[in-house]
């Protein structure tokens, strides 16, 4: 379990609050940031230590394992929290969803029902989860609503995934209405920036073909394969964007209603596959594999709940952010080779 000491508010942490009052005194929090040492949890922990947080506890699962019920009583009384943060996921991109669709289902389910059971049990302040964009039903009219959350099912290759972070919502309100229970449950969509995961196996689009076209840029390869036959569309929002959205839900608002956090635009397979290789300097061709899954067709999402519950609004431009998580991992390959 690891713990780290904050300082005062940054100032510009306090600028960006625009005068806006800040409903939660980090600096008097216990917070336990579970999945703190993975992609998205990194940047909640460095924006929480902005905001002058001097408590935060990130449990890891050789210690804790949040699967195990009684791993989450211990560390409820290991760590004495006052607010929690749930970011941790067993999760991959569409292969890894196909491999595991019942472990996905079991670890997710079980972790979010756990931790939000202890909490009440305890007197927890707040709890704050992330759901997933995989739990919209397949063919939800775009943008996504969050009213049509229950409007269909989920799009096969995530869908125990989708379901089992859902579930989140659903203990969320049903705890609100019958013990008072404060916890919050925030859809982000799809995630990108520098320290992704970059493994072929189980990474997620961008990564994937940041690397398949540094790499063919590298060899001197004529052609990249990409999943697909390219027509899905998808939003992306940069990471530190959304740890952002993670607190100001945490600071701002209080309710169960679920809540979206995105971007509000939209881009094919093929135009995100052009714009990376031409970010990359990758001039060869795309092969299409279309034996590979689409996926979900369409994603999109409505934005307007989180900007007027707790002002949130993307920040990052697509373009910018893409140019960023490339120069990162373009740095951490010479970094590794340098090592060797």
């Amino acid at each position: 379990m690891n713990f780290f000491s904050g300082l005062e508010p940054s100032l510009e942490y306090l600028r960006s609050l625009g005068g806006v009052p800040l409903q939660t005194d980090w600096s008097n929090e216990r917070v336990v940031v579970t999945g703190g040492n993975g992609f998205l949890g990194g940047y909640v922990l460095e924006k929480l230590r902005e905001r002058g947080c001097k408590t935060i506890i990130t449990p890891r699962t050789r210690e804790y394992d949040l699967v195990q019920m009684d791993a989450v009583e211990r560390l409820y009384r290991d760590a004495k929290p006052t607010f929690v943060i749930h970011l941790a996921a067993r999760v991959g991109g569409i292969g890894a969803n196909q491999k595991n669709p019942g472990k996905f289902f079991y670890d997710n389910l079980m972790m979010g029902v756990q931790l939000l059971e202890v909490g009440r049990r305890v007197g927890l302040k707040k709890l704050v989860a992330t759901g997933t964009i995989c739990a919209y039903p397949k063919f939800a009219p775009v943008p996504f609503r969050e009213d049509d959350l229950w409007n269909g099912y989920p799009e096969e290759t995530n869908a125990p995934y989708g379901l089992a972070k859902k579930m989140l919502l659903v203990q969320s309100q049903a705890y609100r209405q019958q013990y008072g229970f404060n916890s919050v449950v925030v859809f982000p969509v799809n995630l990108y920036g520098p320290r992704d995961n970059f493994d072929l196996e189980t990474s997620h689009v961008i990564p994937a073909l940041i690397r398949k076209c540094l790499e063919a840029v590298d060899r001197g390869d004529r052609e990249i394969v990409a999943w697909g036959d390219g027509s899905p569309s998808r939003e992306f929002l940069h990471v530190r964007d959304a740890a952002e959205g993670v607190l100001l839900a945490a600071e701002r608002y209080d309710s169960s209603d679920a809540v979206n956090l995105g971007a509000g635009f939209e881009i094919t397979i093929k135009e995100l596959t052009d714009l990376i290789a031409k970010l990359c300097g990758f001039k060869g061709k795309v092969r299409w594999d279309t034996s590979r899954p689409n996926g979900q067709p369409r994603r999109r999402l409505d934005t307007q709940r989180a900007k007027e519950e707790f002002g949130f609004e993307a920040k990052i431009g697509f373009e910018e952010g893409l140019s960023e998580t490339i120069a990162w991992y373009r740095a951490a390959r010479a970094h590794r080779v340098e090592k060797k």
